[in-house]
């Protein structure tokens, strides 16, 4: 038994030192800020500091350190307000557009005028012309009957000359001396106040919303008025347009409130806030005359309790031709038009409705809309509007 246990605890000592051998041989790893500093670095300050890398005042913070933070910018509240294109030269910018639409009144007129023979065959495509472009029974004649006259005295053929000609005759029938101002100039104690009427479906709130910018584009304070309350989209559109360019709209929170009542109190807030313009959008329902007549014609007696309208903007779509004169007629016998909108003119080939609805009504184009973008509602140039249809 001696020897058994002899050999037995032989055993348990060269295990022992087997196991002691490969203790030895595997070290424990150190941690990143226990590694000995290096030659030349400066030591940590502090507890808890890595000693920076390098040699001296020269050395470099390592990659491994605190990432500076991002800086946090404040962006303000709520949709963010667009700045508007100056009105100032929007017609000249879009002359292209509109020359293209109208090409066949301006080219068409050159073209015959152009003609080795002036016959009366002649003169009557040139009346034609003139009369499918819109342009109005009345206003044609004298156009014709003028060109006419002054052919047969200076006996020329010339295109230049008679480019010259009829842009003189076309600015005549257009009127170059009419007041086409927008009266858009705060009183002393309240704001202009511009009523917009049409039917709907001419681009009536839209205009709004885009004659809005044009005043913002002019550094005026607007506050728009949602009085077009039996469409339940008008107010939200109208709204939308605003808060583009951060212009507040009166509106109701009941569908088919009163409009009176709505365009009364987007002046009261007018008058209340200081702001230099109230723009009302009205309903433009068609169904009856006599609905129209009360309904518009309360709107502007309850407005007025504030003061006078200053404008009464009536819009008309230039692709209705004749149908928008019938419409014209009945608004003009409802409330006191003081200037004509009209929309869409860029796609349509009727340019000369421009001065059959002036005629019609004895009342001037101010605005003229030429597309679909936000800024491209115009104040009307007799000079730009005829260059463009002879460019």
């Amino acid at each position: 038994m001696d020897t058994v246990e002899l050999i037995i605890g032989l055993l348990v000592v060269i295990a022992l030192a087997g196991v002691g051998a490969v203790v030895g041989l595997v070290r424990p790893r150190r941690r990143r800020g226990s590694l000995p500093p290096r030659p030349g670095a400066r030591a940590a300050t502090g507890p808890g500091e890595d000693p920076l890398p390098g040699v001296g005042d020269d050395a470099e913070v390592p990659r491994d350190s605190p990432s500076r933070a991002v800086d946090v910018l404040d962006l303000p509240e709520g949709p963010l307000v667009e700045r508007p294109a100056p009105a100032l030269g929007r017609l000249v910018r879009l002359r292209e557009r509109l020359s293209r639409s109208n090409s066949a009144l301006g080219q068409g007129l050159l073209a015959l005028l152009s003609r080795d023979t002036l016959d009366e065959a002649t003169w009557e495509e040139v009346e034609e012309t003139l009369l499918l472009a819109d342009v109005g029974f009345g206003p044609t004649t004298e156009i014709v009957d003028a060109l006419r006259e002054r052919v047969k005295v200076l006996g020329t053929r010339e295109p230049a000359l008679l480019r010259e000609m009829l842009r003189e005759e076309l600015l005549r029938a257009v009127g170059t001396d009419v007041d086409r101002t927008l009266r858009t100039t705060r009183h002393a104690d309240r704001p202009a106040v511009i009523m917009v009427v049409g039917v709907n479906g001419t681009g009536k709130t839209t205009t709004v919303g885009k004659l809005a910018r044009v005043l913002v584009a002019e550094d005026k304070d607007v506050v728009l008025g949602a009085a077009d309350t039996f469409r339940a989209a008008a107010a939200e559109q109208l709204a939308t347009w605003g808060d583009r360019v951060g212009v507040p709209t009166v509106r109701s929170d009941k569908d088919g409130a009163d409009p009176a009542s709505v365009a009364f109190d987007a002046v009261k807030q007018g008058i209340d806030d200081e702001v230099d313009v109230v723009i009302v959008d009205t309903a433009g329902r068609l169904q009856n005359k006599v609905g129209l007549m009360d309904e518009l014609g309360k709107v502007k007696r309850v407005v007025e309790r504030h003061g006078p309208v200053d404008e009464v903007l009536l819009v008309l779509d230039a692709t209705t031709g004749q149908n928008g004169l019938r419409q014209a007629a009945v608004f003009s016998e409802v409330v006191d038009v003081t200037g004509i909108v009209l929309t869409k003119l860029d796609g349509t080939a009727k340019g000369g409705i421009v001065v059959a609805v002036q005629r019609s009504l004895d009342v001037p184009v101010k605005l003229i809309g030429l597309g679909e973008g936000p800024d491209d509602l115009a104040p009307f140039d007799p000079e730009a509007f005829v260059d463009a249809l002879l460019s």
